[in-house]
């Protein structure tokens, strides 16, 4: 499972539709790579692009766009903020567990970078909570 958050869904339709089928004669049977390589398997199909590669992909684009993140920009970095996103946009942390493949939800929980402003919200919303509570019985 890989959560497409900030429209990259729309980019992997358009690469499935309109790309992909220029890699292999057959992309469409189960076993197809969905980021082929140029290079073959024995059988003339496609191999599936190297860690190596798409690491070097990213930092390449880092680089040209995204200045002072090229060295410091990393799939392992883009898996934190994913886990952030999914938090801040309200996923619970069992799910978030079960989309990053842990065993533990202690795991999962160094992976999700709170902003600060959640925490106040957050604070100001229990406060509020509990001061309508205290109202009822002043009365």
């Amino acid at each position: 499972m890989v959560p497409l958050i900030n429209g990259a869904d729309r980019t992997l339709r358009w690469f499935t539709e309109d790309v992909w089928g220029q890699f292999d004669d057959d992309h469409s049977r189960p076993v197809a790579p969905l980021f082929p390589s140029e290079r073959k398997n024995a059988d003339g199909s496609s191999r599936q692009v190297g860690d190596d590669a798409l690491r070097g992909g990213l930092k390449d684009a880092a680089k040209a766009h995204l200045p002072g993140w090229g060295e410091k920009l990393t799939p392992h970095v883009l898996r934190h903020f994913c886990a952030s996103q999914l938090y801040e946009t309200g996923l619970d942390l069992l799910a978030i567990q079960e989309v990053l493949g842990h065993s533990w939800i202690a795991a999962t929980m160094r992976y999700v970078h709170v902003q600060q402003t959640r925490v106040e919200d957050a604070w100001a919303a229990g406060t509020e909570r509990a001061a309508m509570r205290l109202e009822g019985l002043i009365r």
